[in-house]
């Protein structure tokens, strides 16, 4: 990786707390963080993900860049793979239970986070831990001891499990377990820190509690925002087909950024580039007297790619997207479309009708005759063609009709 990073921030105590709150949506407790920092040595900061899909995405890389933050400040940085968490499945924003994975998925999975994970942090500097470590000592007997800390009603605390009481939704038993071994992990690591989004503020505020009743003291908690995906609705996730994955071919990458509304690129800017606040408010300003809001995102997509591959594969992904382009400019503002399908997907026809790019798919199956309809700037050559459910695409008809389209 060949694009440069943020210069060190400062390493007094005071100066270190401004710099963990660039970005952040909470830092609790302050004052509790700041007398630790005082102490002159290196806290152990911790941030734990679940193996629960192959690929790292952008999403990600939110609070990770706030972990390499950390080790550039001298920091022990801990970078948790939650394997044994994952068999449980997180429940935080859910409406219904999640399906545990298998050891297997979970094993798969894992394989690929240490070196996906090492494109953000310094591998030398990264201390990689597996939850199972010491999640599977306990055992039924311990299991039921550490559930034995905490109450159902201070669970009920928590919104999701809340709403879905009361609406009658089922929870299951194993859901409450989710928490407290998140919890425990804290416990396990003796963290001074934990980071995470803001949908798992009542996970790590379990952390803090349990640590105090396993008499240590305290972590603290730095919540970051959470990433809104490609759709700019539903926050990023592989589950849900709007990600960016940090390993994807740099076309890719570079493709799906460009893809994106103006209004989400705004949002995008201050949580995943490294530029500094000012130039971001100068460029939104610049964009908001005239400038057109493309120069905008292909600097967002350059360096996105440019991190995660190289300057020189970003701007062969730069040449690339024009190329395909060519001939009929990329709209400013793109309509985004939602369409619901079956788990088989949706006919490439249909699917261009119901983006609104063509009046009839008889007219979309005449402009694939005629080699006019686009898919994500590729040529749709096959009358039979379907987009997957979970899949988003920009789809094109002539020079001058466009559609973002998410399928569900």
């Amino acid at each position: 990786m060949t694009s440069a990073r943020p210069a060190p921030a400062p390493t007094e105590p005071a100066a270190q707390l401004d710099a963990f709150r660039r970005g952040a949506d909470e830092l609790l407790v302050e004052a509790e963080l700041l007398q630790k920092l005082a102490r002159g040595r290196p806290l152990r900061i911790k941030l734990g993900l679940d193996p629960t899909a192959p690929d790292i995405h952008l999403g990600h890389t939110v609070v990770l860049n706030k972990l390499r933050q950390a080790q550039d400040l001298g920091h022990q940085v801990i970078f948790l793979i939650g394997d044994f968490t994952s068999m449980i499945g997180d429940p935080s924003g859910r409406n219904a239970t999640r399906p545990p994975l298998t050891r297997e998925q979970i094993r798969d999975n894992a394989a690929t986070y240490h070196a996906q994970a090492s494109k953000v942090l310094d591998p030398e500097r990264t201390e990689i831990r597996y939850n199972s470590e010491w999640c599977e000592p306990l055992g039924a007997a311990g299991m039921i001891r550490l559930a034995s800390r905490y109450t159902v009603a201070r669970m009920l605390e928590r919104d999701d499990f809340a709403r879905r009481f009361r609406s009658g939704q089922p929870i299951a038993v194993h859901e409450f377990l989710y928490p407290l071994m998140q919890g425990y992990d804290s416990v396990a690591l003796q963290a001074d820190l934990e980071l995470g989004g803001t949908d798992q503020k009542f996970n790590l505020l379990v952390g803090r509690e349990l640590q105090k009743d396993f008499g240590q003291e305290p972590q603290c908690i730095l919540t970051m925002p959470l990433l809104e995906g490609l759709d700019g609705v539903e926050k990023m996730s592989k589950s849900k087909g709007n990600y960016v994955g940090i390993s994807e071919p740099p076309a890719e990458m570079f493709g799906k950024v460009m893809s994106i509304s103006d209004e989400l690129m705004w949002r995008w800017y201050p949580l995943v580039s490294f530029r500094p606040l000012a130039e971001i408010d100068a460029l939104r300003r610049e964009t908001a007297a005239g400038r057109n809001p493309r120069d905008a995102k292909v600097s967002l997509a350059l360096e996105i790619v440019a991190r995660f591959h190289s300057a020189a594969d970003a701007q062969r992904a730069l040449a690339e997207f024009e190329a395909r382009f060519r001939g009929g400019a990329m709209p400013e503002a793109m309509r985004e479309v939602a369409i619901a399908t079956s788990g088989e997907g949706i006919a490439i026809a249909n699917l261009a009708k119901e983006a609104g790019v063509v009046d009839s798919t008889s007219e979309a199956l005449r402009m694939i005759a005629q080699r006019g309809l686009r898919l994500d700037g590729e040529v749709v050559s096959d009358r039979a063609a379907r987009v997957a459910a979970g899949a988003t695409v920009v789809v094109q008809a002539g020079k001058r009709r466009f559609a973002r389209v998410t399928v569900s």
